[in-house]
């Protein structure tokens, strides 16, 4: 499964970001997320519990403008500053500090770059995170499953989940967010069944992001016998929402 071995770590080429400096702010050697999703490209959690210490906001302050500086003086090109890693980044405590030291360093070095935060909504709701959030270029906010059911199969909760709660959260974006989302059939699940696909398609229209990125397997799973769908099969699925005027990227 992948590991990230370094705070900062790239640029890599993202399917949907382009040239991407990933920042991880979870455990350099382990996994830290409160979801346990069955296409983890980082595994299980239980696998991943050899290392909890997460860095400090001037940790990951020193090796992002030292990797900053190395990248603009070789001339390499960065799209996005992105914060994903080793499970969910807005547990580390210090988040909202890192985001704001993250943005002052991108207008120094990239002022073109976007901020983009990878990230599962499940701590939307707290003030210091949700205005952290608000600040970046790049809200991406994951939503897999419309009902209890679909998300404690594919992503796997720990401890309370509310999916009502989570699309509350999000509605105090006003749309100003990214709504990234999944697409894979299991022997238990499939997201473009009817149910499930109707159910997520109304989230969608109740909160009007201002971009969907739909995409599906790309790195091996956990999980087996996890179906990967093709670019066309998706695109079927989310006609509807093109249809009626929503931007979707849709990455196989």
């Amino acid at each position: 499964m992948l590991r990230f071995d370094n705070i900062v770590f790239g640029p890599i080429h993202s399917r949907r970001l382009g040239s991407s400096l990933g920042i991880n702010l979870l455990p350099e050697h382990g996994k830290l997320c409160n979801f346990d999703c069955i296409y983890c490209e980082c595994g299980w959690n239980r696998d991943g519990r050899g290392d909890r210490t997460m860095p400090a906001a001037s940790d990951v302050a020193k090796a992002l403008e030292a990797k900053l500086s190395e990248c603009s003086a070789q001339g390499v090109k960065i799209d996005s500053i992105t914060f994903s890693g080793h499970g969910e980044p807005t547990l580390n405590p210090d988040f909202p500090e890192i985001i704001s030291e993250t943005l002052r360093l991108r207008d120094v070095f990239y002022p073109q770059a976007k901020v983009s935060v990878l990230s599962n909504a499940t701590t939307v709701c707290r003030k210091e995170i949700f205005e952290a959030l608000c600040k970046v270029d790049n809200p991406i906010m994951k939503l897999d499953a419309s009902t209890m059911d679909g998300v404690k199969i594919v992503n796997r909760p720990a401890g309370h989940y509310d999916i009502e709660e989570i699309i509350a959260g999000l509605e105090q974006f006003g749309g100003n967010f990214i709504l990234q989302t999944m697409f894979l059939a299991s022997p238990a699940f499939e997201t473009s069944a009817e149910t499930n696909l109707k159910g997520w398609m109304d989230i969608v229209r109740r909160l009007r992001p201002r971009e969907v990125m739909v995409y599906t397997l790309d790195r091996e799973t956990p999980e087996k016998d996890l179906v990967k769908f093709t670019e066309d099969r998706m695109r079927e699925a989310v006609k509807p929402l093109v249809d009626e005027g929503f931007m979707i990227q849709i990455r196989g």
